[in-house]
Order: structure tokens, then C-alpha cells, then sequence
């Protein structure tokens, strides 16, 4: 495991056991739970546009730093790699927000994308993945930049890869929220820079109360064949519509 994924999943591991026993209310430890009928990462599919199942916790401190974990299962180790084990990722992170003057915040910090017994590592590179990223928002708008500091989901010699992420939250009323996003991805050292993408997608969310939220969101990329589709598999990085549903407590 790479050195700094395991440092973040310790201290991680250890943040979240400590505040689950925690009696300070102004420190709140929140779990959530859902389904979704795809699971995208930066609209590209995990699960080869089949549903997940997906679970997370989070700790935010009143000093803003804070930390958590998420797991989901995925496909495309196995459908697109063609690794015989790896069916779960598990994120962990962790990180610090704040503000640099007022109405304008700031977010550092780190996440590790973990893939337990995976063996992409026999075909190509192992899938783990460790990124830093750097965040700021202003009113509805978000920017965010992160960078891999170890190879980028099992593409040999990617480390350094980078995502820039724009984003912004409109409150529609009664409930709702449109979030339209669009990022652009780069993996180094990929023949003919194949790995490369934009992709657009657009979220409407609706909050039922009670912790429960359903969410719409279409995605789009430019997502090369050459790079994202294997045979028997279509590109992961086609448009489509993906639905879910959370709970939070």
C-alpha cells in the first residue's frame, strides 16, 4: 500500500474511533446510506452502468477540520482491467476548511482511494490511489483541484495525474437543488494523451426531510474509445442518467 494512502487511513481510522465515543455535541459525527442506479466518478462509470450500494461516515470538527470514509461496490477492475479480485472501494480523507475573508472559504486536504485485494497490480499497476487537493468557493461556486501523488487508478506511470472541478449550487425552493459541474481530467504518460477528458454533468436534487434526498444527474465526456472501452464493454464515459437515493443520520 503506498506509504501515504496507509499514513491517512490510520490516522483516519483512529480520528473516527476516538470521536464515535465523543460526547462534545458541537462536533458531530453523521453516517449516511444509499443506492444509485450508476455509480460515476467524475462522470465516468464504476460499476459498468450497473447499480451500487454505498455507505459513508464524517466527522466535522467546529475548527473545521475534518475526516471520513465512504465505500461503494465497483466493476470495472474486473470488467475493464481484467483483474480476478477488486469489487469494493473504500475512500478515506481527511482535511481542513476555513475562510480567507469573509464569504470566501477555502478546503485542503487528502483522500486515498483504496480497493481492497484488488490484482490489477499482475496486469498493469496497482488500482490504489492517493490524491491532494485544494479547494474554493464563493457564494453558489465551488473550484476545486486535486493531484494524485501515487499512479492514478491503475494507469502505469500516472502519477501527477490532475482534475480540475468547477461547480456551483442553485437553491431552486421547496426542497430543491440544481448543481451543474464541469471538469477536465489529465492522466500523464498515456499514448497519445488518450486518458485525457472533459466531462459535463448537471444534479437535481430534491431533500425530502427527515435525511432523505433523491438525486437526478445527466452526464456527458469526450472520453476516447481507445482509452474507456474495452470489447464486450461499452465506453465508461458515455452520456447517460443516473437516479439515487440517500439517507442520512
Amino acid at each position: 500500500m503506498n506509504p501515504i494512502a496507509k499514513s491517512l487511513i490510520t490516522v483516519a481510522g483512529a480520528l473516527l474511533a476516538t470521536v464515535a465515543v465523543a460526547q462534545e455535541a458541537a462536533s458531530p459525527l453523521s453516517f449516511n446510506v444509499g443506492v444509485v442506479s450508476d455509480y460515476r466518478f467524475r462522470s465516468v462509470s464504476q460499476t459498468s452502468f450497473k447499480p451500487a450500494v454505498q455507505a459513508g461516515v464524517d466527522y466535522a470538527h467546529t475548527s473545521g477540520f475534518y475526516a471520513g470514509a465512504w465505500a461503494s461496490n465497483v466493476n470495472w477492475l474486473k470488467d475493464y482491467i481484467g483483474a480476478t479480485d477488486g469489487s469494493v472501494e473504500v475512500d478515506v480523507y481527511l482535511g481542513y476548511k476555513g475562510e480567507i475573508v469573509k464569504g470566501l472559504g477555502y478546503d485542503l486536504g487528502a483522500i486515498t482511494y483504496q480497493y481492497p485485494g484488488n490484482t490489477t497490480d499482475k496486469i498493469l499497476v496497482n488500482a490504489n490511489t492517493t490524491e491532494v487537493y485544494a479547494g474554493l468557493s464563493y457564494n453558489v461556486f465551488t473550484l476545486k483541484y486535486s493531484q494524485s501523488v501515487s499512479d492514478f487508478i491503475a494507469n502505469p506511470d500516472s502519477k501527477g495525474s490532475r482534475y480540475w472541478d468547477l461547480s456551483a449550487n442553485f437553491d431552486l425552493g421547496s426542497g430543491l437543488t440544481l448543481t451543474p459541474h464541469v471538469g477536465r481530467q489529465t492522466i500523464p504518460n498515456q499514448l497519445n494523451d488518450a486518458g485525457d477528458y472533459t466531462d459535463f454533468a448537471l444534479t437535481l436534487t430534491k431533500d425530502f426531510g427527515k435525511g432523505i434526498t433523491a438525486a437526478l444527474t445527466a452526464f456527458s465526456t469526450n472520453t476516447n474509445d481507445s482509452f474507456y472501452k474495452v470489447q464486450g464493454y461499452d465506453n465508461l464515459g458515455k452520456s447517460g442518467v443516473s437516479v439515487g437515493v440517500k439517507y442520512a443520520f
